[in-house]
Order: C-alpha cells, then structure tokens, then sequence
C-alpha cells in the first residue's frame, strides 16, 4: 500500500507522536539544519550553481521528502554524490537543461514507485555501489584542490587527468594564506567531534574561518567575491524561456536517467542504514515517490537535484528524531536561516568550504569496504575496480553500466559452475540389490538403465551441458532418468535442450523418465504440455522410476 509515513503515524498519534517525541524531532531538525547549511552552500557551489540553490533544494525537496516519504527517519537535500553530475549537465545544457533534466528524472522516480522497483533497485550488486559511490568521492575531491589550495587556474578543465594536469602545471601559484585558512578549517572539522558532536565541527570551522578573515581582512577569496550577492529569495521558475521541444527533452533522457538512478539508489541506501538504526521498515515505493515528486519541486523553485543524505540522516537519528516531523522542521529551520543569515554567507572563505567537501569525499569514500571487497573474490575485485575506473575516467551512467554487465557475465559464470551433472545408477541400483532383488539384477538393470542427478538451476548457461548427457549413454542404454531433485529452476533454453533430450531418446529407443521434479520446473512442464503423449513419465522418486521399469 503506497502511503507516506507521517500518515501512518498520524493515524496511531496516542502512541506514536508524544509530547516527548514531538519535543525530541524538533530538537534533532533544529540540529541537522545547522549540519545541513554549511553543506548545502559548498554542495551547491562545488555543483556550479549559486550558494542559495542549495538551500532551496534542502528546504522544497527535504520538507516534501519528509512529509511525503516513506521512512520515519530519512532527511533530503543535496548530497555530494550529485555534484559531478550537476555540474556536467550545466556544461552541456546549462541551467535551463538542469532544470527540466531534474523533472524529467522526478517523473521517472515516481514512475519507479508506481511500478514497484524500490524492491528491485536495492539488489544492485554492492560492489558496483562501492565502486561508484568511491568514484564519485574521488572526482568530489578533484573539484576542490583548487579553492583549497588558492590556485590561479582561469578555467579547470572538465575530465579528471586534465584537472590534475592543470593542478600540477599551477602549484606554483599556491596562495599560502588560502592555504593556512583552508588548513585551519580542515582541522576544526576534523578535531572538533572530539570536544562535542552536538554541533557539527563544519559550523564551526565556517564561522572561525569566515571571522578569521574578515577581522583580519585577508586576501583569501569569498562567496562574495565570487558570486556578489546572494539572493533571498524563493521564487517560482519561469518557464516561457525555456526550449521544451522534443530534441531538447529527448536530449536529456538520458541525464534525467542518470539522476533518476542514482537519486533512487541513494535514497534507498540510505533508508536502509536508518531501518537499521531504528530497528524498523521503510517503504522503498512511497519513498522513491516522494523523491521524485520531491525533485520536481525543487526545480520547479530552481532547487537542483536531491536525495536522501547519509549522514544527516544518521545525525537525525542520533539526536533523538523518530518520525518525519524531525525532517520537516530541518526544512523550515534553513528557511528561517536563509532569510536571516543569508547577507553574511558572502563572508564565508572559498576554502572553508572546500574544506568541507574534502571530509565530505573522504567520509564518501567507503575506504574500508573499498579495501574488503578488494581482498575478498576476485570477480567482486574486478566489478569493483573496473566501475571506480569508469565512474572517474568517464561518468555515472557508463560505469554503472559497464558494471552491471560484468556482474551479471559473472555471476552466469558462477551458476554455470554451481550446476553439476552427475552419473549416479550405480549409487542406486546396490541399494535396490540389498532390498528388493537378486544379485543378479543389478548387472542386468545396470546395463539398460542410466540415472544422472543434476544439482543447481537448468538455464541458458548449461543448456549444452544438459545435452552433452546424451554422448555420454551407452549404445544399450534403453532407460534414462533424470533425478531433479536439487534443481530448484529452469528456463526456456534449459526447457527446449529438455525438448532435444527427449526427440533423441524417441529417435534411438530409449524412454526418458523425470523424477523428483521440484515446483517451478513442474509448473514450466505443465504449462508447457511436455508430458501430454505420456511418452515420458514424471516419478516422485527415483526408486518408483526404477519400479517402473523394473515391471
């Protein structure tokens, strides 16, 4: 049943929204909002739009999200796995590009949840999401070398190589005193969790660092000199401009896509890790729907694309929230502070926030099961590695892409090898022997019946090895039976090398007997008709088809 959260506690309020509660989710929205302002600005910025997008996308699509998701407990906003790709985008299309390509991708999520893919979309391959997610936090880290390093680089080129290349060429034109800010603000955010978690060592840096430069007047590069002043403002995009032709649209399929995947991955992920945390169960669905009608309005308010954020999630639960009111009230504590605070924004030192976006891709990295997984198989190692590349040599949508087709090679050539064909008469027909006949009737059975047990799923992979039984008979043979007892699936091509099996016995005078038929491939071979001419026989076991023939 598609049905947001917050109404689902509404309805049980006596017990679930008490004044303690309701007390406890203010407290933890006034202190996530406090996390999430610095962060939306440098999120914002590093994505190439100005400082106040990040907060309209943090208070339209983190209020929406709140109110209309699926989790108790999940927080929107910009999150840095979206920086990359937001600040492509703008390069190819600009922002009127964005803006419909974030739509387009709002429309795609709802579509996912209408047709129930939340399930699905949580079953992606984890090294393909470490492999990614690592990616991006490399590429987020690229991005920044240069405000925090105060390098004077006109324009950084877009790829990767080329970025380092510029850093490289330019390190002779470090600005120490940049240096020392952003250095200075690396470490407050990096040591002030060891003097209190209650407020977020990123505030902290930020009004330290943005005083530091402003009493002192140094020369250290602001929002202010960057992007002059910074609007208040929420206001509703105009449209008339915009090219909303079919090249146009179809020209941003396929960014729209990529936002729609990946903001559907992200949410899920981090609902996930909340559903762990509080010990309950979110509806992937109606939260894939609000994302997406979430997404819609942001950029319908010129917001940029949002998911649910990780971290302030997990802060969220931390300090005490329990049901959607904790987001909602996230949502208008940045309203308030974006309409009192926002003339001072134009203070804070590039740097600073540059700064924050280093722990930010550090704290994205996922190190630690980067290094797991590279230790473990090596066709995990290899999904992984090879995704991380594409991700930072080209982009999200290839490496995924790339990715997935990997995993699925492998994990094909896995199930090839799980499934075993195995020539067991001999294993039978001694046991027959001691109970039922004479010594002299194993030989003679022996020689005319052939038993093969198959262990693992029929499907296209081992479709020829089904057949390669066949060579493998005697000349004599005139009984064949199949033991299927550990075969818990077929397919179609499993089913017509099956058809094959049969036409061939018919053809040399054998009969082919089943037995132990589990449910699905039972089904499959009812639906299909296969045992109509009652030319093959389906057993219970394996001793009733020697039986049967035995007589």
């Amino acid at each position: 049943m598609l049905k947001p959260k917050l109404f689902s506690i509404l309805k049980h309020r006596k017990t679930e929204l008490t004044k303690e509660q309701v007390m406890k989710d203010i407290i933890a929205g006034m202190v996530v909002a406090i996390i999430a302002l610095p962060l939306s600005v440098a999120l914002a910025i590093a994505s190439g739009v100005t400082p106040e997008k990040g907060l309209i996308t943090a208070i339209i699509a983190g209020f929406i999200i709140s109110f209309l998701g699926g989790s108790r407990v999940q927080i929107g906003g910009p999150t840095g796995a979206f920086v990359i790709i937001v600040f492509g985008i703008i390069a190819d299309y600009g922002l009127e590009g964005l803006t419909i390509a974030t739509i387009m991708a709002g429309l795609f999520m709802i579509l996912f949840g209408l047709i129930r893919l939340g399930g699905v979309i949580q079953y992606i391959p984890y090294p393909i999401v470490t492999g990614f997610t690592s990616g991006i936090a490399v590429v987020l880290f690229s991005t920044q070398v240069k405000d925090f390093l105060g390098l004077e680089i006109t324009e950084v080129p877009s790829d990767f190589f080329g970025k380092w290349g510029a850093y490289i060429s330019q390190i002779d034109t470090v600005d120490l005193t940049t240096l020392v800010v952003g250095g200075l603000s690396l470490l407050i955010i990096v040591l002030w969790s060891k003097v209190t978690k209650k407020i977020p060592g990123s505030l902290i840096a930020l009004i330290v660092s943005t005083a530091f430069v402003h009493f002192f007047d140094l020369p250290v590069k602001t929002i202010g000199t960057e992007f002059g002043d910074i609007s208040r403002r929420i206001t509703f995009v105009d449209f008339s401009s915009f090219d909303l032709s079919l090249t146009t649209i179809t020209a941003l399929l396929r960014p729209a896509l990529m936002i729609a995947f990946l903001a559907s991955i992200e949410s899920l992920l981090s609902a996930v890790v909340a559903d762990g945390m509080i010990g309950k169960k979110h509806q992937s669905n109606m939260e894939l729907i609000a994302q997406g009608i979430a997404n819609i309005g942001s950029a319908l308010f010129g917001g940029i694309p949002a998911t649910g954020a990780i971290a302030r999630t997990a802060a969220n639960i931390n300090n005490g929230g329990r049901t959607p009111i904790a987001g909602m009230v996230h949502a208008l504590v940045l309203l308030v502070m974006m309409l009192v605070l926002m003339p001072l924004a134009k203070l804070i030192p590039m740097t600073t926030l540059a700064a924050i976006l280093v722990v930010v891709s550090y704290n994205m990295s996922e190190w630690r099961s980067f290094k797991a997984i590279i230790s473990s198989t090596k066709s995990d190692a290899l999904v992984l590695l090879l995704t991380f590349s594409m991700t930072v040599m080209f982009d999200l949508i290839i490496a995924i892409e790339i990715g997935m087709i990997l995993a699925m090679v492998l994990f094909v050539k896995r199930m090839i090898e799980s499934t075993d064909f195995q020539l067991i008469t001999h294993q039978y027909f001694e046991e027959q022997a001691d109970e039922s006949f004479g010594e002299d009737m194993p030989t003679v059975m022996n020689k005319n019946t052939v038993v093969y047990e198959i262990t693992g799923p029929l499907f296209f992979g081992v479709a020829q090895a089904f057949l390669d039984v066949l060579n493998e008979l005697h000349t004599d043979t005139k009984t064949l039976i199949l033991k299927l007892t550990h075969v818990p699936h077929m397919d179609a091509t499993a089913y017509q090398s099956l058809v094959s099996i049969k036409k061939r016995c018919e053809e040399e005078g054998m009969t082919l007997l089943l037995a132990e038929v589990k449910e699905q491939p039972l089904a499959l071979l009812e639906i299909k008709q296969f045992c109509q001419d009652a030319s093959v026989v389906i057993f219970p076991t394996v001793q009733a088809a020697i039986d049967h023939r035995a007589f």
